[in-house]
């Protein structure tokens, strides 16, 4: 039997996402948006791929949400995208209406699925749809750790001119200017990533990390990016459906976990069928648990924000 995903949000990380995964071949895919026809023609489209790539998978498009029913995953991508010089909190009050009408819709008809969600604000939008849904905490993960990470990864590995493969690296914290990268375990064939790079140079790299949404937005002018972020939200399906229980940078509900209560941020997680499996804790510096607790504090801002609207 197949598994089912749905992916809510037809934009460009939403069907990227969509045909990421219908790609893989181990599930059905239903695609959603409200826009009338699109996300008809964009699964069409995917699904006439199926006979070169060899896939027996399903995707269909929809303007309605039964067809969502009975999901394995739902993913929520759905909210307006960034413009140049946007933030990501720019987005905060209209996003955070359209996630929360999005997860009232999916909770109805899957009430055992997984949400992973990729709205941003991330670390905001997903505390939204958790309290909105009223799912257990496991069962609501964000995506953004691990293409924050995949970024410092990328930027290491162009520097150093050696493969990402070879690139140990964590980044936590929210999904934002206030992203933690743990340059302390950070490592490049086990050789720690300080006695490689100066750290003049490495503050450079760290900067290009957090910014490296924006730097995409800039280029771009008419949206922002999609590739690397539905490849991340591809490996979190991955791993939940197929019970990888993989190590990934997600962001999860933290109750007392890094000293911080009540409030999602981005933290290594072991993702399975159960969603998050468990909390990862490892020893940060004084420095890194400093900045982390701050990157949460950024984030619940966000949360008296929307508690007010």
């Amino acid at each position: 039997m197949k598994f089912k995903v749905s992916v809510i949000g037809a934009g460009n990380v939403g069907a990227t996402t969509a045909q990421r995964i219908y790609e893989k071949g181990y599930s059905d895919v239903v695609l959603i948006d409200i826009l009338e026809d699109m996300p008809q023609g964009k699964s069409l489209d995917m699904l006439e791929s199926g006979p070169v790539l060899g896939t027996d998978a399903n995707i269909i498009g929809s303007n309605s949400y039964n067809e969502s029913k009975n999901s394995d995953v739902v993913v929520i991508t759905a909210g307006i995208a960034r413009k140049p010089g946007m933030s990501r909190d720019d987005l905060l009050i209209t996003n955070m209406k359209i996630v929360g009408s999005v997860t009232k819709e999916v909770v109805k008809r899957s009430p055992n699925a997984i949400l992973v969600v990729v709205s941003n604000p991330l670390d905001a939008m997903v505390q939204h749809a958790y309290n909105i849904s009223g799912f257990p905490k496991e069962r609501v993960v964000g995506m953004a750790g691990i293409l924050d990470t995949a970024r410092f990864r990328t930027f290491l590995s162009q520097e150093l001119n050696v493969s990402v493969t070879n690139i140990s690296a964590y980044v936590l914290g929210g999904h934002g200017d206030t992203m933690v990268p743990l340059i302390g375990s950070t490592t490049v064939g086990g050789v720690p990533i300080s006695t490689l790079i100066k750290p003049n140079r490495l503050n450079e790299i760290i900067q290009r990390t957090r910014d490296g949404g924006a730097e995409i937005v800039g280029l771009l002018k008419t949206g922002s990016a999609y590739y690397a972020p539905s490849a991340a939200v591809a490996q979190m399906v991955e791993s939940i459906l197929l019970d990888r229980k993989e190590i990934l940078p997600c962001a999860a509900l933290l109750e007392g976990e890094y000293e911080i209560n009540g409030l999602y941020a981005g933290v290594p997680i072991k993702l399975g069928a159960n969603g998050i499996e468990e909390i990862i804790e490892i020893d940060l510096t004084d420095e890194e648990s400093k900045a982390l607790k701050n990157s949460a504090e950024s984030v619940k801002e966000l949360i008296e924000i929307m508690d007010k609207n």
